[in-house]
């Protein structure tokens, strides 16, 4: 079937106008995304004068920031093997190392930059697909990392609320019966996802979309994989927490999980601000500003620099390859009987 010039033009402007929007609706979201998060980093730090900061800083003990930095890189750790298990569920296995390397770099600065999936989503692509893989194929591996990311804070979030509701309650303010509501919510959440893993074999349609269930097994790796995750950020928190209060790891746990879905909402770069007013607010009789920031360089900005670090190089040895020439072809992954996720698994 073929269309008319007229037609394949007017397509082309709908498409082209649609793309400007969205961009101009993504600039808008993160513009008042950063304002947010100045006013709220504003508003925890107001009573503090630069030298207060520091000071509190250095006064955690040693033992306390190493114990947190170990976490945090086994965090990171844990990130690139759902990197690893979304590559494979696509159908499109890379070695490890090279996926660790994206994984890296990518969730380094999307961390940091706001709007994750986005941000990490563009750099994933510039890596992947200079080895072999396609558009579709980064997607799905993005959307595959998205979706861990959400059922992994529900699981960590149920087992938080649920093995202790009355230390959920106590951090939170809520009720008995609000605690157990939310919890059970979230791990309702995390069984609907393995139950379609499952049972449901068709493909699920929303829009234009079109989305496969993984394997049951595969499901079940994302939810550990994304429960272990946050559950080793909380630890970071709660290390440095732990430095000067008493306050318990699944206290830190529910608290954590409540600054994360605030963060999700509101797409804050690295949660900035956003991190640090609802630990506050939430463990109001404790000054916990110094164990914050330190968080905050352990897992954000120590990666970040790194990241940055990282990202230079291979730019700088992706551009001397591209000089010299076409060499020897890279081999791509053997690909699969398909590239949807999950029946790559199942095959």
């Amino acid at each position: 079937m073929t269309h008319a010039p007229g037609q394949t033009d007017a397509r082309a402007e709908d498409r082209e106008d649609h793309s400007s929007r969205r961009r101009i609706w993504t600039i808008i979201l993160t513009v008042l995304s950063v304002a947010l998060g100045g006013y709220l980093l504003y508003r925890t730090l107001a009573g503090y004068s630069l030298g207060q900061l520091v000071e509190s800083v250095r006064a955690l003990p040693a033992a306390r920031l190493a114990a947190a930095g170990g976490f945090a890189a086994a965090s990171y750790l844990c990130l690139t093997g759902i990197d690893w298990l979304a590559l494979r569920a696509a159908g499109k296995p890379l070695p490890y190392r090279r996926v660790a390397l994206a994984a890296f770099i990518s969730l380094s600065l999307g961390h940091s930059i706001g709007l994750a999936g986005l941000s990490s989503g563009a750099i994933r692509y510039r890596f992947y697909t200079r080895w072999g893989l396609g558009t579709a194929d980064v997607a799905k591996a993005v959307l595959f990392c998205g979706v861990t990311v959400g059922v992994g804070l529900m699981a960590l979030g149920a087992v938080a609320v649920l093995v202790h509701p009355g230390l959920a309650g106590e951090v939170t303010g809520l009720g008995q019966g609000a605690v157990l509501a939310a919890g059970l919510a979230c791990a309702g959440g995390v069984a609907a996802y393995l139950g379609l893993a499952a049972w449901w074999r068709k493909p699920l349609t929303f829009r234009r979309w079109s989305i496969e269930m993984p394997p049951l097994p595969l499901a079940a790796a994302q939810v550990s994989l994304g429960a272990v995750n946050f559950a080793l950020v909380s630890a970071c928190l709660h290390q440095v927490l732990s430095a000067v209060s008493d306050v318990g790891y699944l206290a830190v746990a529910s608290v954590f999980v409540i600054a994360n879905a605030a963060v999700l909402i509101t797409h804050v770069p690295g949660g900035v601000g956003v991190i640090e007013s609802v630990v506050v607010h939430l463990l109001p009789k404790t000054d916990v500003i110094g164990p914050l920031i330190a968080f905050r360089c352990l897992y954000f900005l120590g990666p970040l620099a790194l990241g940055l670090v990282a990202f230079a190089a291979t730019e700088a040895v992706f551009r001397w390859r591209d000089a010299e020439g076409p060499s020897a072809p890279t081999r791509t992954p053997t690909p699969s009987r398909t590239a949807v996720p999950g029946r790559a698994a199942r095959s």
